[in-house]
C-alpha cells in the first residue's frame, strides 16, 4: 500500500510537471480575464457538475469571502443544485438544461462564465457554455484531455484549461490548482501590498 501511495504522488507530480509548461500562460490569462470582468464591474458566474461541482464552489467561496487575504468581495455566483433551486430545476427540465434557466435569469454582457468539466461529456456545463456563447458571455472552460466537445463550442476569444491528462482524480486536483493560483494572481494583482 505504502508503494501505491507513492505512485500516486508521482503520477499526481507528472502530470502537474506537464501541466506547468503547458498551461501557465492559460492560467495568467484567465486571471486577467478574471481581473478584467471584476474591475468592469461584472460578475464570475461558476458552473460544474458532479464532482467538479465541489470546484466551482470553491471558486466560488475564494471570490466571495477571501483566498489568501482579507479583502472586499468580488461578486461571482454558484449555479446552484443544492436545496429547491435545484431540485425544481430538476423535476421540471432534463438533467442537460440544469443550469439554463438560472444562467439566463442572472448572465448580463461583461460577465464570465468559469466552466468546469473534467469529463468533457457533462451535457448541463456544454449546453450552458454554448448558451453563454450564444449571449457573447465570456467561457474560461476547465477541462480535461477529452474536451473536444467543449472545444467545439467555444469562441474564438474564449479560454479552455485542459490538465493533460483523462483521469479525473487528477483532473478535479489540477482543476484545484487553476483555481488557487487564478485567486492568488488576483489578489497580487488587485491588493499587491496587503
Amino acid at each position: 500500500m505504502l508503494q501505491n501511495v507513492k505512485d500516486i504522488y508521482s503520477e499526481s507530480i507528472q502530470i502537474q510537471i506537464s501541466a506547468s509548461s503547458l498551461l501557465s500562460e492559460n492560467i495568467a490569462n484567465a486571471s486577467q480575464k478574471v481581473i478584467q470582468c471584476l474591475l468592469g464591474g461584472n460578475k464570475v458566474i461558476a458552473c460544474g457538475i458532479a464532482r467538479s461541482y465541489a470546484n466551482a464552489q470553491f471558486l466560488v467561496s475564494n471570490l466571495l469571502n477571501r483566498y489568501d487575504i482579507e479583502r472586499p468581495s468580488f461578486p461571482s455566483v454558484l449555479l446552484s443544485l443544492e436545496s429547491a433551486v435545484g431540485s425544481s430545476l430538476v423535476f421540471d427540465h432534463s438533467a442537460e438544461n440544469l443550469y439554463l434557466h438560472q444562467f439566463n435569469a442572472i448572465a448580463k454582457p461583461g460577465d464570465l462564465l468559469l466552466a468546469f468539466a473534467p469529463l468533457g461529456s457533462e451535457k448541463a456545463v456544454l449546453n450552458t457554455i454554448a448558451n453563454a456563447v450564444s449571449k457573447e458571455i465570456g467561457v474560461i472552460a476547465l477541462t480535461g484531455s477529452n474536451n473536444d466537445a467543449i472545444q467545439g463550442v467555444l469562441a474564438e476569444n474564449d479560454l479552455e484549461i485542459s490538465i493533460p491528462t483523462n483521469k479525473e482524480s487528477r483532473i478535479l486536483e489540477n482543476h484545484l490548482f487553476v483555481i488557487n493560483a487564478i485567486c492568488e494572481l488576483i489578489d497580487q494583482a488587485l491588493f499587491p501590498r496587503a
